[in-house]
């Protein structure tokens, strides 16, 4: 691989980790509201 492929893919699963949290933190609101509001979907 070059150089800028490196830093690509770098930056790619930089990327990817933050989205990642993202999502895991989203999942977690959506359970807490669930769970607020005595409901199970």
């Amino acid at each position: 691989m070059e150089v800028p492929e490196v830093k690509r893919l770098k930056s790619l699963e930089e990327e990817n980790a933050r989205l990642k949290k993202l999502l895991a933190e989203a999942m977690l609101d959506k359970e807490a509201l669930q769970v607020a509001l005595g409901r199970k979907y």
